[in-house]
This record gives structure tokens, C-alpha cells and sequence, in this order.
């Protein structure tokens, strides 16, 4: 039997990487305006920021991401009231199919979050240097991050854009997964209204009529992640947040995001973040610094 290959259609083509970094920005910072010859993502994971851009002057919110074209002069700007957290990708892409997104900020879905945060994973293999080596000439000869890890960010960064292109066409709101029933998107969305009281799963299960087994499989099978991950993942980043702030001390922040008591607070920040509160607080000046 004679076969006829087919040749793939690429109708998206990330042919090189410039950056992939997750910035957590204090508040009232800012960028110069620049451009360069390739294009840029700017997705904000928490708080908001302010882009003024040729093709967009405004506010991108959390949960929404801008692409900016080629050789497209932008800038940052951090709001007084809040200390946002921004990834940011710089890659090479000839599509024209992406200019759409340079117009106006895009809501990404709990999907495409995911896809994403596989990138940055990904990213952190490639782009941050090993702690290991003695100094830095050793540093820049080792090149130890995983098998394929260059590859496996082109064809991750590719499926993302192109599944954000086919959201983009096909729903015309992408705030809320296309196939979570109405009652978990109103959990998540309690959780979110009130993640800073304490919330336990018998509240949510009198208040949504329904019991542990089905809330608990229904909130994982649509968003990835138990309740009370997800609850602390949202205190971790509002503490993050106030920490970057400065305008609190330890145990107020403690108290402002719900938690009995600061050592408790701590328990769970190191247990998220690999490092104490003080430490973290400590590492985001010393970059700030640099």
C-alpha cells in the first residue's frame, strides 16, 4: 500500500525565545518606554496594571494578558494602591494572527492559566542558573536543565496561542471555564469574595446545597486544585502582596488574610513558597537593588 505523508500546517511558529519572567512588583514602579524586534507578553496574574502602548493605552486586570507587536513602543506603569504580579514572555513570532491581541487585553480562562504556568515551569529550567556551582564562569559553561527543555517551550508557548486564538474566535467571553456547571463557578466565585474569612467545606456545601464528595471532586475535575489549596494559594498571594506593600507588619497581615495566628501563617507560606515571609520580603529589595 503507497501512503502520501501530510505536511503540517504551521499556522503559529514561536521561532526564538527573548525572556520568560514572573515579576512581582512593588507598588508605584514603572518602565521606561521601549520597544524591540520581537513581541511581547504581558500577562497579570494578581492586582492591575497600566500599559500605554501603541495600539493600547489602559489598564490590563488580573486574569488578562496584551501581546504587544514587533518593534511596538510600550511601557509599565504599577498603580499607588496596589503591587501587582506580571509575567512577562519576549518571543519571535512572524504571525499576523496575534496583532489582534495587541489591540485590547484578553481574559484568559483557567485552561489557558494553566498552559501558561507550564511555560513559566518550564521557562525556570532554561532561564534561571543553578545555585550550585562555585562562581560565575563555572555557571555559564553548565548547562543542565532537563532533556528537550528549549523544545518543550516552543511547542508549550505554540499550543498556548493557539488555543487562545481559538477561544478568542469562538467565545466571546472567556472569564469562566466553558464546561463548569454554574454551581461550582459560584463557589469559586464565594471563595474569591471571601477568602480572607475563614471558609470551611461544611459552609460551602449548606450554602451551595450539595455534599463534601461533589463539591470537592467538582471544584478539582474544573479547576485543577483542592478548595483549600486553593483558599491558601489566594491568602499566600494577598500576603505577597501586602508584604511588597510595606505598610504592614508580619501579624497584621496575618490577621488581614485570614490566618489564626502568625505562625501559623508562616507554617503555610514556606510550606507555598519555599521561604519565610521575612526571607521573601528580603529577596524582593535585594532584586529591586540590582
Amino acid at each position: 500500500m503507497e501512503y502520501k505523508l501530510k505536511r503540517f500546517d504551521r499556522v503559529i511558529e514561536i521561532n526564538k525565545i527573548a525572556n520568560i519572567h514572573y515579576f512581582e512588583f512593588t507598588r508605584e514602579f514603572h518602565t521606561m518606554k521601549d520597544r524591540h524586534e520581537f513581541r511581547e507578553l504581558i500577562y497579570v496574574d494578581s492586582g492591575y496594571i497600566e500599559v500605554e502602548a501603541e495600539e493600547y493605552v489602559g489598564v490590563v486586570n488580573e486574569g488578562e494578558l496584551i501581546v504587544h507587536r514587533e518593534n511596538e513602543t510600550h511601557s509599565i506603569s504599577c498603580p499607588l494602591d496596589d503591587a501587582p504580579n506580571v509575567i512577562i514572555i519576549g518571543f519571535e513570532c512572524h504571525s499576523s494572527v496575534l496583532d489582534d491581541f495587541a489591540k485590547a487585553p484578553t481574559a484568559l480562562t483557567p485552561d489557558l492559566q494553566r498552559l501558561l504556568t507550564d511555560i513559566i515551569k518550564e521557562g525556570r529550567n532554561v532561564f534561571l542558573p543553578p545555585y550550585d556551582v562555585p562562581n560565575l564562569k563555572d555557571m555559564k559553561k553548565r548547562r543542565d536543565y532537563p532533556f528537550g527543555a528549549d523544545q518543550m517551550i516552543q511547542i508549550k508557548l505554540e499550543a498556548f496561542f493557539i488555543e487562545l486564538v481559538r477561544s478568542h474566535e469562538t467565545v466571546a467571553s472567556v472569564s469562566n471555564v466553558a464546561h463548569s456547571d454554574v454551581k461550582t463557578q459560584e463557589v469559586l466565585h464565594y471563595i474569591e469574595e471571601n477568602f480572607r474569612e475563614r471558609i470551611s467545606l461544611d459552609e460551602l456545601c449548606f450554602l451551595y446545597g450539595t455534599n463534601k464528595t461533589s463539591l470537592c471532586n467538582g471544584f478539582k475535575d474544573t479547576y485543577g486544585s483542592t478548595i483549600i489549596n486553593y483558599i491558601n494559594r489566594l491568602k499566600i498571594k494577598e500576603a505577597k502582596r501586602l508584604l511588597r506593600d510595606g505598610k504592614y507588619n508580619l501579624t497584621q497581615i496575618s490577621t488581614m488574610v485570614g490566618f489564626s495566628s502568625i505562625h501559623y501563617f508562616s507554617r503555610i507560606f514556606k510550606q507555598y513558597e519555599n521561604q519565610s515571609p521575612s526571607a521573601y520580603i528580603k529577596s524582593i529589595k535585594s532584586k529591586l537593588m540590582m
